[in-house]
C-alpha cells in the first residue's frame, strides 16, 4: 500500500529515482519536468517519514531558502521558522528542507509557483522572468511597512498571484544596500576601465558608468578576484565575510545604491487550502519578520566594522560625483522596468520611490 500523502509517482523507489540518491537532487542533464518529478518525490517522502497522527490538524509546508543556511540572508528566514514551529504547535509547521543544494536558486521561484515547495525565502532577482515587475523591489524606497500601508503589497501581491502563483508573504532586506567592492581604486563615479562580476541587478548600472561585466557563478568569484581575472564586483553591504571574499577584496565604494529584496513566497494553491486562523497566524509571523528589518542598520554597521577589520578600505564619492553615482543607479534602474514591465512600471514607482 503507498504511504498516505506520498503523491502516485513515488509510491515506488523505482519510480522515484531520487529517493536513495544523493543529498542534492538535481542532476544537470535532466528536463525542468523530470527535475519537478524527483523534487515532489523527495518532499513528499521527507514529509511523509516526518509525519504523525497527532498532527492531522496541523498543516506542514516544506520550505527551501535559495541561500547557504547560516548565512547573511538565510538567517532572518531561519528565525521565522524557528518562530513559527515554537507558536505554531498543532496550527503550522514548516519543514525546512535545505538550499541550493535541495533546489537550485534560480529554479526556486519555479518550485514554489508548481508547488513541489509550499514556501520559499527567495530574492527576486533569482525569477525574473516569471514576475518582470520584480526589478522594481530593489529600487524600493519606501520599507516593507510603508509598501503595506500605501498599496505597493498588495499590488506585488497581486501580481505575484497573478504571473507566480504564490502569495508574497513576506520581504527581508530593507535598508541593506548593495556596494561595489573593488580591488582597484576610483575617485569619481567612472567605471570605464574596469572589469567587474556582475548579476542582473545591476549589470546595467556599471555598464553606464563605462564598466565591462562579466558573469560569473558565486562560487568562481574568488578566484576570479585573486587571478585578476576581474577587478571587483556588486555585493550587498552583508554577507562578503561569509563567502571568504574580504580574503581578496581591498576596497568598498561608498554610498550603497539600491536596496536587497529577499522574499517569502508561498504556493498560492497551499495558501488558499489553509484555514483562516492558519493564514492569519502566517501573516502575523510575516509582519514580525519584516520588523526585525529595523535591525539592518545596525547590522550593517557591524558589517562595515569587521570589512575594515578585514583591511577593506572605504572609497567614499562625494559632491556631484556622489550624485552621479545615485542618480544614474536609480534612472537605470527604472528604465530598466519601464522595458520588461512597462504595464505596471508608472504605478510601482509611485509606490515605492519617494
Amino acid at each position: 500500500m503507498r504511504d498516505r500523502g506520498v503523491p502516485p509517482h513515488c509510491a515506488r523507489p523505482a519510480s522515484c529515482p531520487a529517493a536513495n540518491a544523493a543529498p542534492d537532487p538535481i542532476e544537470p542533464n535532466e528536463t525542468a519536468m523530470n527535475r519537478l518529478r524527483r523534487l515532489t518525490c523527495l518532499f513528499a517522502l521527507a514529509l511523509t517519514a516526518a509525519a504523525t497522527p497527532a498532527a492531522a490538524q496541523e498543516i506542514v509546508l516544506r520550505a527551501v531558502t535559495a541561500f547557504q543556511p547560516g548565512t547573511a540572508f538565510s538567517k532572518p528566514f531561519e528565525a521565522f521558522v524557528e518562530k513559527v514551529n515554537a507558536e505554531g504547535k498543532g496550527l503550522v509547521r514548516i519543514n525546512l528542507v535545505g538550499g541550493p543544494s535541495a533546489v537550485p536558486p534560480f529554479e526556486l521561484g519555479n518550485a514554489v509557483s508548481s508547488g513541489v515547495v509550499d514556501i520559499a525565502n527567495v530574492t527576486s532577482a533569482f525569477y525574473p522572468t516569471l514576475l518582470p515587475e520584480g526589478e522594481a523591489l530593489k529600487l524600493a524606497e519606501r520599507t516593507i511597512q510603508e509598501q503595506r500601508a500605501n498599496g505597493a503589497w498588495a499590488l506585488l501581491n497581486q501580481l505575484h498571484n497573478q504571473r507566480m502563483n504564490a502569495w508574497y508573504l513576506a520581504r527581508t532586506g530593507d535598508g541593506t544596500p548593495f556596494h561595489l567592492y573593488l580591488n582597484k581604486p576610483i575617485d569619481k563615479a567612472d567605471l570605464k576601465g574596469l572589469t567587474l562580476r556582475v548579476t542582473p541587478i545591476y549589470r546595467a548600472f556599471f555598464e553606464a558608468l563605462g564598466a565591462k561585466n562579466v558573469q560569473t557563478p558565486p562560487g568562481e568569484v574568488y578566484t576570479s578576484l585573486e587571478r585578476g581575472v576581474v577587478d571587483g564586483y556588486g555585493w550587498p553591504i552583508q554577507g562578503i565575510l561569509d563567502l571568504g571574499w574580504h580574503e581578496v577584496t581591498k576596497m568598498r565604494v561608498e554610498p550603497g545604491f539600491y536596496q536587497v529584496d529577499v522574499n517569502v513566497l508561498v504556493n498560492l494553491d497551499k495558501w488558499k487550502s489553509m484555514r483562516e486562523d492558519q493564514r492569519a497566524f502566517l501573516t502575523r509571523m510575516a509582519e514580525w519578520l519584516e520588523s526585525t528589518n529595523a535591525r539592518n542598520a545596525e547590522l550593517n554597521k557591524a558589517e562595515a566594522d569587521r570589512q575594515a577589520a578585514a583591511g577593506i578600505k572605504t572609497i567614499t564619492l562625494t559632491g556631484a560625483e556622489r550624485d552621479k553615482w545615485l542618480q544614474t543607479a536609480r534612472d537605470v534602474g527604472w528604465a530598466q522596468v519601464e522595458k520588461v514591465a512597462p504595464a505596471n512600471a508608472k504605478r510601482l514607482r509611485e509606490l515605492l520611490a519617494r
